[in-house]
């Protein structure tokens, strides 16, 4: 297992078409569905997009962490052409463009901040990745999306946010669970 100082390249598997275009999917599906249901409050701190928006950052670390930063940045940016299209047929303009704004600047952000930690422990980087993209991708949603408008939108980025960070956490088990196979195998150099 490399450790924090082993600096040597690291070797990528190369995904097949099927991986590449689940990984894809997976990341436009998470969009297109916090898209819609940004719009949906629970309450005057809270939207329903907040749960699952933070599943992005698990495609993304997933892709990231099995096929390399060069792969999960074509992911993201493929993930976020097809979300951005669909969301323009489904939720308002604001809300497509804010969305797709956030994602792009939020996912490239994830994707640098986890390669550059994913020599530490396994938790590590997905963990600090998430957080950091999780409050670009707010401060840039939110204030795109609604700012200037009624409404309790400032009590609802705060909420959103912080429910985003829990799931964030949440999305450590999944990730564990999901790479545990790769982990048994020899480190690929």
């Amino acid at each position: 297992m490399p450790t924090t100082h082993d600096r040597a390249p690291l070797a990528f598997a190369r995904p097949g078409t099927g991986a590449f275009a689940l990984a894809i999917g997976a990341m436009a599906l998470v969009v297109l569905a916090s898209n819609i249901l940004v719009q949906f409050a629970i309450n005057d701190w809270l939207t329903w997009g907040a749960f699952t928006y933070p599943v992005a950052y698990l495609v993304s670390d997933l892709v990231n962490r099995r096929f390399g930063p060069g792969m999960a940045r074509r992911v993201a940016w493929i993930g976020f052409a097809v979300a951005v299209a669909v969301s323009l047929l489904l939720a308002p303009a604001r809300i497509a463009l804010a969305s797709g704004s956030a994602f792009i600047a939020s996912q490239l952000l994830d994707i640098r901040v986890f390669d550059r930690l994913r020599r530490g422990l396994w938790w590590h980087a997905p963990l600090v990745a998430t957080v950091v993209a999780a409050v670009l991708d707010s401060i840039v949603f939110w204030g795109i999306a609604f700012a200037g408008t009624e409404g309790p939108w400032l009590t609802w980025a705060l909420g959103d946010l912080g429910v985003k960070l829990a799931v964030g956490v949440f999305m450590l088990l999944p990730f564990r669970l999901l790479i545990g196979r790769q982990a048994m195998r020899p480190a690929l150099r």
